[in-house]
């Protein structure tokens, strides 16, 4: 049963200060194993364009696929189950012509993988969780996709937190106890995902605990609009998020100073999930469960994480690797507000200001 936001909150602080929790894997990785045709992705919908890679729509057409990887991500020992609903928002699913059933895709998703959260919750009495997942959409509001105007922007703030909240919204109906904006490119999209949740916090009358999660594009360490890990934790902290951190792009190896900067200086529960190293040159992930496993022993080692899974590449096999690499192993200290801001060699002040 879903609990209330809040609940589910204190209650997924109380779990993270017990032991290094799991988050799950990749479902893009997973659904590519499956092999579907357009025609699963389709199913019996009438839709003008071809569906073939709109993985979001699986959760209408074949939620068997669906359950069946959050189910295998649950045996392999993820606390938390995310929605598979990273482009199930009105901007992304246009390239489809299925702008009209995204409330409905939200829906499906966030209620398989509530059933399934649920289900092993009362099997073994271990809380589980489950986090909606929003993507970044194919929209950037800081940048322009036009270099001869700088000036331009493809959409306008407000409509973007629309978006978001059509999509928050249904992910909250389905019974989510969290929402996850990931992959984070562009800190003012994140900002507009924040606002959304904030509006639908307010029109349920609810705490909605929101997980942020930064997306680094290169070795400087810097997300799409120029923010620097630093940056951009000062930049979201007002919205004080249950977790706080950083996916995809990078496997472990890469993540790692970054990982170490984030845990300094948050004073927030930190949750990392990296690629499977780095894809090869054709675009796979060749990284293997029990060399990630070792990778990210080394974090729970130097006390880095409270929450760890995986992106791209990443499978349950990868999970239960992780499961067993930070086994019996104490999660991160959250450092005090005024230690972290001191630790991050910024003055206090300025912060405040």
């Amino acid at each position: 049963m879903t609990l209330k936001s809040s609940t589910a909150a204190a209650l997924f602080r109380i779990e993270a200060a017990k032991r290094i929790l799991l988050t799950d894997g990749a479902f893009g990785t997973m659904i590519q194993s499956y092999k579907l045709e357009e025609a699963d992705y389709r199913g019996t919908l009438d839709l003008s364009h071809d569906q073939k890679g709109n993985n979001d729509m699986l959760a209408i057409t074949r939620p068997d696929v669906i359950e069946a990887i959050t189910r295998a991500y649950l045996d392999a020992g993820s606390d938390i189950v995310s929605t598979n609903t990273f482009n199930a928002n009105t901007i992304s699913q246009g390239d489809y012509g299925a702008e009209h059933l995204v409330r409905e895709i939200n829906l499906a998703s966030a209620h398989i993988a509530r059933k399934c959260a649920d289900e092993y919750q009362d099997r073994d009495g271990r809380p589980r969780f489950v986090a909606g997942a929003i993507g970044p959409t194919n929209k950037t509001l800081s940048l322009s996709p036009d270099v001869n105007d700088p000036g331009y922007r493809a959409v306008e703030f407000d409509t973007m937190r629309d978006v978001y909240a059509d999509q928050i919204g249904a992910l909250m109906e389905g019974g989510c106890d969290f929402i996850l904006i990931e992959t984070v490119f562009d800190t003012l999209n994140a900002k507009a995902a924040i606002m959304a949740v904030f509006d639908e916090a307010d029109r349920r009358g609810i705490e909605i605990p929101i997980m942020l999660s930064m997306t680094i594009t290169d070795m400087s360490g810097r997300n799409l609009s120029g923010h620097s890990v630093e940056a951009f934790w000062y930049s979201v902290r007002h919205s004080h998020p249950l977790t706080i951190g950083l996916n995809c792009a990078f496997g472990a190896d890469q993540l790692r100073p970054y990982v170490q900067t984030i845990s300094r200086i948050a004073d927030a529960l930190v949750m990392i999930y990296p690629n499977a190293g780095l894809p090869n040159d054709l675009g796979a992930y060749d990284e293997q469960p029990d060399e990630t496993g070792n990778k990210i022993e080394d974090w729970a080692d130097e006390r880095l994480i409270n929450v760890v899974g995986g992106c791209c590449g990443t499978t349950p096999a990868h999970i239960a690797a992780m499961a067993a690499a930070v086994a019996g192993k104490p999660p991160r200290a959250i450092p005090h507000p005024l230690v972290a801001t001191r630790l991050s060699g910024l003055d206090p002040m300025t912060i405040a200001a």
